[in-house]
Parts: C-alpha cells; structure tokens; sequence
C-alpha cells in the first residue's frame, strides 16, 4: 500500500492536526517525519480541545500506530507532559506509539543555545520559538547530536556530559553562561521516561508495515514556506517541510508517495519575523485574528495575518506535488463583506510576477488583490457541502482555476465534525 503525506502550504498553523484526526481512521498508520515541540498541532472534539507538540496526531485512535520518525527532534520534558495530559484524559498513549532511536534529543542546553543566539541578533531576530530546535539540528548535521537510541548506552551521561561541554563554549563565545543545572534533573527524569516507551528503528517497522498492506498517513509540522531549503530564508525553520522530508524523516523510498494533500487556510497568517506580502497591518487584520483565535498554540504569540495569496501556494502546490487541497477556517471569514485575493505582485519597476523570488526581492513586492464579495453566513451550523452559500462556492471555483488543484475538504469549524467533504 501507499504513503499518503500531508503538509501545510503557508508558514505553519494551517490546521494540519485537525485534517490528521479526520482522516486517520482510514489509515493504519499516523508518522511524523519532522520538527519537534515548536509545532503545535490542535484537535477539537468532543467539547474538547487537545495540544499536541511531538505526540502524531493519530494518538486519540487505538487501533492506529503512530510513529516519531526519525527525521524529529525530541525534547523528552515535553514528550512526558504531553503523555501526561493524554493520561488524564484516559488515553494510554504508550500501547500504540513507537519512537525512532535515530530521532535527535533536544538538551537542556540546545534550549539554552537557542535563547542566547535569538538574543544575540538584536534587531535582526529570527522569531525562533526558544525550544531548541535549531541547535539540535545544527548537532544534527554537525555530527555531534544526541539521539533517542543513545539513552539505551551505559555511558549515556558521560556523552551528554560531553555535548554540554561543547555547548559552554559556544555560550562563552557570545559571553554567556548556559545555566542549565536547575533543569537537568528534570531532563534526566524525562529521560528516564522515556526508556519505558517502544523505541524502535522505525525505518524497518514502517517498511515492514507497508509490505503488510498497511496505510500509512505521513504527518508534517509547520509549513512549506519555512523548509530549510525553499521558505523565506532565513526567516524559516530548521527541517525540511515539504514531502520530500517525509522520505529523510521516515525512512520510506519515494516510491512509496501517492497522495499529498495540502493543507492552507481561507487566509493566511505567518508567527515569527520574515516577510509576508499580504499582511494586514489594519483593522480587517485584527478582526481576521480575533475570529480566528490566531494566537500561537505552542508560543501563545498573536499571528500576523492577511489575505489568502496566490502565488505563494502555487510555489508550495508545486514544490510538493499536491494532488489535493484542504482549506481551513473558512468560517473566520463569515462576516467579511469582500475578500480579498492575491493573484500576483508588483516589482518595484512595475513588472507583474507570480513567483516567489528569494528574501531580499520578496520584501520589495506589491500585492495585486482581486475583491470576490463575502457570504455573510454563520458556517459552523452548515453539515451538507451542498448547502454551501454560493459566495463560498465562488470563492473555492476561484481559487481551484487559479490553483490547479481541486479542493476536497474546507473546514468550517474547530471541531472534528465541522469538516466537509467535497465531491
């Protein structure tokens, strides 16, 4: 069977929990293949609201198997709270979860690291989210990093002893300390923890999986537009977003990808510094992030926002293959009596494009916005596609020609029933 994998098209926050929770029933499999606790993935059901950070989000179905792939990085304080909260809730995570000893352990002091280097930039502050993602890629790629199989090895201390040392003295160089100590019985408790759970090389189970006939749904974090490689460099994060990370993250061959569905909301909004060609720095930017409730799940920080645009999905739509759309929160936009779309942009000589040039001619472009009028109708109470008001409709026909994708799923509200399937 195939490799179905699903990515958010813009920077992140596109509701990719909730399209995992809603289509997992039909897989066997849920794998995460990137990113670590700077995600936040959001699940509404039930009356209830659930956060998950590094746990997939198939954990809430039992007879599903969900996999930390290797291409993650796990802070082992967050992955016990988070086992926590789903404890209290009465879900026994540990009976269908499997972690990948290849997965990189964020330390105490990669959080430590990253503090000191966002400080470090002054005005220049790449909007990390402080949970020490990019050192533990930086070790990653260095060749120096911890990972989860390490905790297994006897000498599992001295090593971790030795990586602090090395991290001290990037701390001295910027004439800093780390100050870790009062952390470090929290981190090794954590860790102790996570020794009880089933730590695998999930690139063997996955593949032994797909030879059974298993469906497996690939689970991405934040967004295309903050890949490594193809986001706003270097206003971005530090793994590779789009599908492509599936393969790296999970051990699985390209051959094994079928379906790639791309997950964008009716809007669109952006967390952290960089740029963002369609922000609304106005009135209709605050209505869009108070109907939206656009407010980091995992910083808290309030969401930049703006209007949906064109060509940057496109680029997206193009780098992964999408072979379907999902769009989210389509009722943020219910009492709008316009909307506006980003059809393409203007250089600063005058000439359209609808490319999405690099960081220093992106922040110089134009906006060119076609006006489509609102449908002014409360969304959430609509279950039947079909009664969809014809402004929404029109908007979607709109964005479908423009795109080249069809659109299958809009979302209409938080929860796991507001989601409607389009023929």
């Amino acid at each position: 069977m195939p490799v179905d994998v699903l990515v958010g098209l813009q920077w992140g926050d596109e509701g990719k929990g909730k399209i995992v929770d809603v289509l997992a029933p039909t897989y066997d499999v849920v794998a995460r293949f990137q990113g670590g606790p700077n995600a936040g993935h959001t699940l509404t059901f039930d009356g209830q609201k659930h956060v998950l950070h590094q746990v997939p989000s198939g954990i809430f179905h039992p007879h599903i198997i969900n996999v930390v792939g290797n291409g993650v990085v796990l802070d082992p304080v967050v992955f016990r709270a988070e086992f926590q909260k789903l404890t209290d809730r009465g879900i026994d995570a540990s009976r269908n979860l499997y972690v990948s000893k290849k997965a990189q352990l964020i330390l105490p002091s990669h959080r430590a690291l990253d503090r000191i280097s966002e400080e470090a930039r002054g005005g220049g502050k790449i909007g990390s989210t402080l949970k020490g993602i990019g050192p533990t890629y930086q070790d990653k790629i260095g060749r120096t990093g911890l990972r989860v199989g390490d905790i297994l090895h006897p000498n599992f201390r001295e090593r971790y002893a030795e990586a602090v040392a090395r991290h001290a003295k990037l701390a001295a160089f910027h004439g800093r300390e780390l100050e870790i100590e009062a952390f470090e019985d929290d981190f090794f408790s954590a860790v102790d923890f996570l020794r009880t759970l089933r730590l695998a090389d999930t690139e063997y189970l996955l593949n032994d999986l797909l030879r059974q006939g298993k469906r497996i749904l690939a689970e991405g974090a934040q967004g295309s537009l903050l890949d490594i490689d193809f986001g706003t460099y270097p206003f971005v994060t530090s793994s590779s977003t789009v599908v492509a990370g599936a393969c790296t993250g999970l051990g699985i061959a390209p051959a094994h990808i079928d379906r790639v569905y791309g997950i964008s909301k009716a809007y669109c909004t952006r967390v952290g510094s960089g740029p963002f060609p369609t922000e609304l720095h106005d009135e209709i930017g605050e209505r869009i992030r108070q109907a939206g409730r656009e407010f980091g799940s995992t910083t808290g920080r309030p969401r930049r926002c703006g209007w949906i645009d064109i060509p940057s999905l496109r680029y997206s739509i193009m780098l992964n293959g999408v072979t379907e759309l999902h769009l989210m929160k389509a009722d943020v936009l219910d009492e709008f009596d316009e909307l506006k779309v980003c059809t393409h942009y203007l250089t600063p000589s005058g000439e359209e494009t609808t490319q999405l040039p690099d960081l220093s001619l992106l922040e110089t472009l134009t906006p060119v916005y076609i006006t489509l009028p609102g449908w002014r109708t409360e969304l959430q109470n609509i279950s039947d596609p079909e009664m969809l008001p014809i402004e929404l409709k029109q908007y979607l026909q709109f964005l479908e020609g423009q795109l080249q994708v069809p659109i299958r799923i809009v979302s209409v509200g938080p929860d796991r029933v507001s989601t409607l399937h389009l023929s």
